[in-house]
This record gives structure tokens, sequence and C-alpha cells, in this order.
């Protein structure tokens, strides 16, 4: 008989990088996560032992938890979770299983250091358009949900970036940046250890419509004309921001999903 309060990792792996994915919780111990230092996408590191103090964090959250077979620690975590009231499953077979899956993993060490409250902060240019909107998007989705963008004048993005401890992303002269014919985005593919089919299709249609590419793939020039309407819409960047998280969020289903799926009216002759 299928658990009731475990979760497989193709019922996972369909839910990972879309707005209504669980909450991930890695509780596996410091022995076993040297040997594997990777993270599922978006997930949040906790200490087992003392679930009873951060439980309450997650409260109105679904939770999935991970530890390493699947076994004691998470089942024991979950069920702690469900005992305040919080929706919790364990990851049947646990990281190894999503590893020998080949499902996607991020690189721990990539991910920049969190503020103190557990956040990581970003800084980039203004009126973002492509780029600016696709790399919070794909941080968000994939490494970190909580993760703060500050948008502030081109000259200004270094200095804030060292006085507020932000990293800078898609200027000129820093890590996170375009490289070659390559946008920010591909880097941060790259980087991260994202490489699934679904996120590099949609990376080429980013790059196609971030460096004025549009022979790309054809989806390129429709998405530059949604991108440059949002952000006509809205004067203020955080706004934009959310807007275009769901066009984001529509292109990276139809890049995961809907490739093969054609659409034409009327169908079979005359329309009634």
């Amino acid at each position: 008989m299928p658990s009731t309060t475990a979760i497989t990792v193709p019922q996972l792996s369909r839910l990972v990088g879309l707005p209504d994915a669980p909450v991930l919780i890695d509780v596996r111990i410091d022995d076993d996560f040297p040997a594997d230092p990777r993270l599922l996408p978006a997930s949040r590191r906790r200490d087992f032992r003392t679930v009873s103090a951060w439980a309450a964090e997650f409260a109105g959250s679904k939770v999935v938890v991970i530890c390493q077979r699947g076994q004691k620690l998470s089942q024991g975590v979950a069920a702690w979770l469900r005992h305040e009231g919080i929706p919790a499953e364990s990851l049947e077979g646990g990281f190894e299983a999503w590893a020998a899956a080949g499902a996607p993993l991020v690189t721990a060490s990539a991910i920049p250091p969190r503020d103190e409250k557990g956040r990581t902060v970003w800084v980039t240019r203004s009126r973002p358009k492509v780029d600016r909107i696709a790399c919070p998007w794909l941080i968000r989705r994939f490494v970190d949900p909580d993760a703060v963008f500050l948008f502030v004048d081109p000259a200004e993005v270094p200095l804030v970036a060292e006085r507020f401890g932000a990293v800078p992303f898609d200027i000129e002269g820093v890590f996170w940046s375009h490289r070659g014919e390559r946008c920010t985005f591909d880097t941060m593919i790259e980087e991260f250890g994202l490489r699934i089919e679904a996120l590099d299709r949609l990376a080429l249609i980013v790059r196609g419509a971030d460096t004025a590419r549009l022979d790309l793939v054809p989806q390129a020039a429709g998405f530059l004309a949604a991108s440059l309407g949002l952000s006509r819409m809205f004067r203020d960047d955080l706004e934009q921001l959310e807007a275009g998280m769901l066009l984001y969020d529509a292109f990276f289903r139809w890049c995961r999903d809907a490739t093969e799926e054609t659409h034409n009216w009327p169908v079979g002759g005359r329309a009634q």
C-alpha cells in the first residue's frame, strides 16, 4: 500500500520549479552532506535535532523533508511537523534516490553567503527588461525562495553591493554576468549546476531576447515583446519583477511540458 506520509522522486520532480512547489527541508547530518554537497532545488538546510525550535517557521506551508535515505530522520521530522499542524511528507528514498534518478541538484558552494535572516541578497541595475528578471526568477524558483533583490542606478551597483553585503549581477566586470555570447541567466544555470532540458530550452529563449538574436528560437521575439511590455506597465521594479515571475513560470511550463502541443481554430472546418 502506498505511503500517505511520503512522496516519491517522480512526484516531487514534477513540482520543483513551480510557484506552488512545497517547501523542501534538507535534514541530512553533517557526516553525510560533505559526501555530496549539493541540494535539492530551493531546499533549506535544517538540523533535525532542533525541529521543535524551527517548526513554526513553516506554518501555513506544505513541506517535504529530505534526509540521506528517507528513513528515520526525514520521517521523524515530518511527523513532528505534522504534530505542529504543518502538512509534511518525507521523500521516499531520500537524497540518494533523488540523485540516482538524475533529478536536478544545486551546487551548494555556488550559493552566496546568506544574511542574518538566512536570505541571499542580490543587487543589479534598475529598470529590468529580460536578464534581470530571468535571474531573480531562477534564484527564487531553484536556489533561494526568500532571496532579496535590490534595483539601483547602474553606477551605484558596486558600492551598494559593498555596503549592503549584496551580490552584484548582470553588470560588467562581475562574476555573475554575461560570458561571451551567453547571458547572465546562462551563467547562473551553469554555476548552480542546473543543466536540465527545460531550463536549457528556456535559456535559449532568454538569450535570444536579451542579446537581440531573435533568430535563435521562434519564441524569442514574442518573449522580448512581452518583457518590454511589462517594463512599460510598471514604474516600480519590484512590482515588475513580481509580474514577470508569472511570465517565466508560464514559459518554463511550456519548455517542460508543452513544446509538442499545437493549437488551431477552427478545427475540422467552419466555426460553429
